[in-house]
């Protein structure tokens, strides 16, 4: 980058907070997916009047921004494809305000979300997004990715709970969407359009967050099926039932036998999937319904089913869960996580196109999810540096998402599109649908300098996969 605009931007932040050297800029050229891009320099804006002069910047000299959270992102979100300069928002944390009244949190994008739950949870209120990277994702990355996570099925995604924002455009204006009130039907739902963008449309600085009130108790049941077809079977059955659990998540084989090997939780090796599931609201109710869980596993051929008898033992079950992905990170240096979402009722079907994927690239291929809602997280572990099995993982990855979709699902639920998912872009879409979105990216920001080569895919990058 040209030392005068070097110069320029240690007018907007101070040199602790600017870094230019190799070394530094190497710490923002990767996220948890693997891709590797260097960025030209960092910054770390404290408050939105920095982010709108450093924007401005940016728009002048027709350089790259690249807004970064704690960098959990899976698909290549807050990656610097194209150099540029990357906005650190980590530092940017210094509000954090419940309004009980309201039912609201007022909070800063480089805010931690596990401490929203903490602060939301002290005066009894809920906010229920809780995507597995919790206690280091920052708030606004989960906002600009629409992450959730478990509580999705029965509370919805991060798009349901945010209702007023700040955001600094790509012309480095700044602007408030939505407000503090449930109901706003002022004009075009600009938040919703924001939450999801992937840092395309602007950079977020501040929320409004809606909460609700902390169920007043739950209870975890954890079912063990010899088939993983059963597993499914159950799911779809629970949830006919009129029962709507707080979570469920699926486990298969694979994930059973990485967590055992990793840190032993008791799980039955010799089984080829489980299923958490985890019922909310008012003790007498839940009591019921869990009971009601236990004998449908068992109808749909659960070996066995083990309700937790306090919240010790709840623990105990959910830890499981929790130690899946750093479990199979151990299985090989490279994971490629997807999220190919599905129809609740096509969850069986798409169970059985992941094992037809397997046998037929010969992959080391891991299930797991939310399966509740139909958000699967297939996980293919294989090394990079190996070419062959590479493109076969890129070959399977294809099937995956055309799978998905012919069965009336979407290639992301909660991940995101970022640089892994822009070349199937128009598989779901459509050329017409695809045309539309780029159509917005360009009113919004005619320069592109907001986190380019994100979302769409570049030209000869399409891939269309037939089955």
């Amino acid at each position: 980058m040209e030392q005068h605009i070097l110069q320029e931007l240690r007018t907007i932040v101070p040199e602790e907070r600017m870094f230019v050297d190799l070394a530094e800029r190497y710490s923002y050229s990767y996220d948890a997916s693997f891709g590797e891009y260097l960025p030209e320099a960092v910054v770390q804006p404290l408050n939105a009047g920095e982010v709108c002069r450093i924007v401005k910047l940016a728009g002048k000299h027709r350089i790259p921004l690249y807004p970064r959270g704690a960098a959990t992102s899976l698909s290549g979100g807050p990656l610097p494809v194209e150099g540029g300069i990357v906005l650190d928002m980590t530092r940017f944390a210094h509000k954090l305000i419940i309004d009980r009244e309201n039912l609201l949190a007022i909070v800063s994008p480089g805010v931690i979300t596990a401490d929203i739950h903490k602060k939301a949870e002290e005066v009894g209120l809920f906010y229920p997004p809780d995507p597995s990277s919790s206690h280091v994702s920052t708030i606004g990355g989960n906002i600009s990715e629409n992450s959730s996570g478990p509580k999705g099925l029965k509370y919805g995604t991060t798009k349901e709970y945010v209702i007023g924002l700040e955001v600094v455009t790509p012309l480095g204006d700044l602007i408030r969407t939505g407000g503090k009130t449930v109901k706003n039907v002022t004009g075009y739902d600009l938040t919703r359009l924001i939450v999801g963008s992937e840092g395309t449309l602007g950079i977020v600085t501040e929320m409004i967050l809606r909460l609700i009130p902390k169920p007043k108790a739950r209870m975890t049941l954890l079912a063990t099926f010899d088939r993983l077809q059963d597993s499914g079977h159950a799911i779809t059955k629970i949830l006919s039932s009129g029962i709507l659990p707080a979570a469920m998540e699926l486990m298969d084989n694979a994930c059973i036998r990485a967590v055992e090997q990793f840190e032993p939780c008791g799980l039955p090796v010799d089984k080829e999937a489980l299923i958490l599931v985890e019922v909310d609201g008012h003790p007498a109710a839940i009591e019921e319904e869990i009971r009601q869980c236990e004998a449908i596993c068992y109808e749909q051929g659960a070996s066995q089913v083990r309700v937790a008898k306090d919240e010790r033992e709840r623990e105990e079950l959910w830890r499981a869960r929790k130690m899946v992905s750093p479990a199979i990170t151990q299985m090989g240096p490279t994971k490629i996580s997807e999220d190919a979402t599905v129809p609740r009722s096509k969850i069986p079907d798409m169970m059985e196109r992941l094992n037809q994927i397997r046998s037929k690239y010969q992959l080391n291929l891991v299930v797991f999810g939310h399966a509740g809602d139909g958000n699967l997280h297939p996980n293919i572990i294989t090394d990079k540096r190996n070419k062959e099995e590479m493109k076969r993982a890129e070959e399977a990855v294809g099937e995956i998402f055309a799978a998905a979709v012919e069965l009336g699902g979407t290639l992301s639920g909660e991940h995101g599109i970022g640089t892994l998912k822009a070349p199937y872009m128009e598989m779901e879409l459509g050329e017409a649908g695809l045309s539309m979105m780029k159509k917005i990216k360009e009113a919004w920001d005619p320069y592109n300098i907001m986190n380019p080569g994100k979302i769409f895919p570049r030209p000869g990058q399409i891939k269309v996969v037939l089955t």
